[in-house]
């Protein structure tokens, strides 16, 4: 079992440590600590409305990575995320129950920099900065090979040259407009061998689970961006980085990743290929 007693988030002041105390103790972590921690399975719980039907309990043994308002699935389960990422800076603002949660019940958090000061509760998972791999220069592009920094490798146009996969977060991960794309870089850093998409549909039409006429909507760029940025990062990765080191599989049927490039499976093909590897 990963998980691990987290913070009671019935209410009050957590160990009598007040929210401004903490943010003055709070520490970031290097990513270079968190490198290959890990091994085997681990799920990426993502926000899409599949993921409503995803039973998390039935797999509370295996790691977990979430991000985001999908962090609403683990509340009451006893279910602690391994690492939850918030690349969106919004989101604290627009969500701010959700996020509180997050840091609450969460074992590592992905977090920009600046969020680590304005802590709304305290937190006893370790912290570690986002920051955004470099752009290439066009020699990098061309002919680096740096096995830790995949690159498209593309001569024409500034925003080909951002486009990559980082195995190792210390040096940065790829912006790839999806929280889902940081958190597969991230299982990836830690460890993981098996890779488990939960939510990643990709469909902004439908919208997330967790959204509901009692909730605010928060902005979505997916339409924006799923051609020209999403869907050539995901292709990176699935050639050059996908394989027996690094599987990945789809367990939403109605995500928009071509299955050539993401293989879709079931729930119950994924329990088969985990209990196969144990």
């Amino acid at each position: 079992m990963y998980n691990a007693p987290a913070f009671d988030t019935r209410g009050g002041n957590v160990e009598a440590v007040s929210v401004n105390e903490w943010n003055d103790q709070a520490s970031i972590k290097d990513f270079a600590c968190s490198h290959n921690i890990a091994k085997g399975p681990v799920f990426i719980v993502a926000s899409g409305a599949s993921a409503k039907g995803f039973p998390l309990e039935r797999f509370a043994d295996v790691p977990m990575i979430t991000m985001n308002g999908a962090i609403s699935m683990f509340m009451g389960t006893g279910i602690n995320p391994f690492f939850y990422v918030c690349s969106d800076t919004g989101f604290p603002k627009e969500q701010p129950d959700l996020y509180a949660h997050a840091l609450q019940l969460s074992h590592r958090l992905a977090l920009w920099p600046d969020e680590v000061d304005t802590l709304p509760v305290p937190t006893r998972a370790d912290i570690f900065a986002l920051q955004k791999a470099s752009k290439a220069t066009l020699f990098q592009t061309a002919f680096s090979s740096q096995f830790q920094v995949v690159r498209r490798r593309a001569l024409w146009g500034g925003s080909s040259r951002t486009i990559g996969f980082s195995k190792d977060l210390s040096q940065g991960y790829f912006d790839a407009r999806t929280v889902a794309y940081v958190a597969l870089q991230i299982a990836y850093h830690v460890g993981f061998t098996q890779v488990f998409l939960v939510g990643v549909d990709l469909n902004p039409s439908v919208g997330r689970f967790y959204e509901n006429a009692g909730r605010a909507i928060s902005p979505c760029g997916l339409d924006d961006h799923y051609e020209r940025r999403i869907l050539p990062s995901l292709e990176l990765m699935s050639k050059r980085v996908m394989g027996e080191r690094f599987a990945v599989y789809n367990l939403s049927r109605d995500s928009r990743i071509p299955h050539s490039v993401i293989p879709k499976i079931s729930v119950d093909q994924a329990e088969s290929i985990i209990l196969s590897g144990r």
